[in-house]
């Protein structure tokens, strides 16, 4: 599909009612047709990868075009001055999760971006650097547990943000980390009693819930 058929075919769809939905689960963007995400990934199925038309769409600024550009645009061909302009401009969760599972965690970059933004001061660079985290423990089935455990530091760094979608991603990162093997699921643990001990409020829900989830009897059955 070429630009303009896509925005027909996104116009087609719109849902202005799914829209008020959307910003109760702290979805607001400026601009939103209201389309559903198995709406988008078909649109990018029929589309195929396009470096050059993801960058048009992620020009147009809407909800939709953005997320597709993330969904079509070519890993190999992403550099860190795009990677850095379209992170800059993140400005609701979403929006960061989706460019980062379906683009930016599959370029030569991930793990270099994933350390630097998770110290930066911007709410949704931030996340951006801990999702990046959550989604490589899944995403690099061939990495060593000593990649993962570079992450522990920042996770206890960023445990004292108390900005929701800052704390969330840095829950999230120990959680998957935890998840991916016995060992690591023993590391991560110490490292979330260590968390529990600090005394933001955040950082002691952090660890609250991720002792909960790699302790229980699911988790560990499964590790087992």
């Amino acid at each position: 599909m070429h630009y303009n058929e896509i925005l027909r075919k996104l116009n087609s769809l719109s849902n202005p009612d799914a829209v008020e939905g959307m910003v109760k689960c702290g979805i607001t963007p400026e601009n939103t047709y209201g389309v559903s995400i198995p709406e988008l990934r078909k649109i990018a199925s029929v589309t195929k990868r396009n470096h050059e038309l993801a960058k048009q769409l992620w020009k147009k600024n809407t909800r939709e075009t953005r997320i597709l550009a993330s969904m079509i645009d070519e890993p190999n061909k992403v550099d860190e001055k795009q990677m850095e302009k379209w992170v800059r401009e993140f400005s609701y969760w979403e929006i960061c999760d989706q460019v980062i599972m379906n683009l930016f965690e599959k370029t030569k970059f991930a793990y270099e971006k994933a350390f630097e933004w998770a110290e930066r001061k911007e709410e949704f660079v931030k996340r951006a650097g801990y999702v990046l985290m959550a989604r490589l423990v899944v995403s690099d089935k061939k990495a060593e547990d000593r990649i993962f455990e570079k992450f522990f530091p920042m996770i206890k760094q960023g445990s004292d943000d108390s900005r929701n979608f800052v704390k969330k991603a840095v829950n999230w990162a120990l959680r998957q980390i935890g998840k991916r093997n016995k060992n690591l699921n023993k590391k991560a643990i110490e490292v979330a009693i260590e968390i529990e001990q600090m005394t933001s409020s955040s950082a002691k829900w952090i660890a609250s819930d991720a002792l909960r989830e790699l302790k229980s009897s699911e988790v560990q059955n499964r590790l087992n």
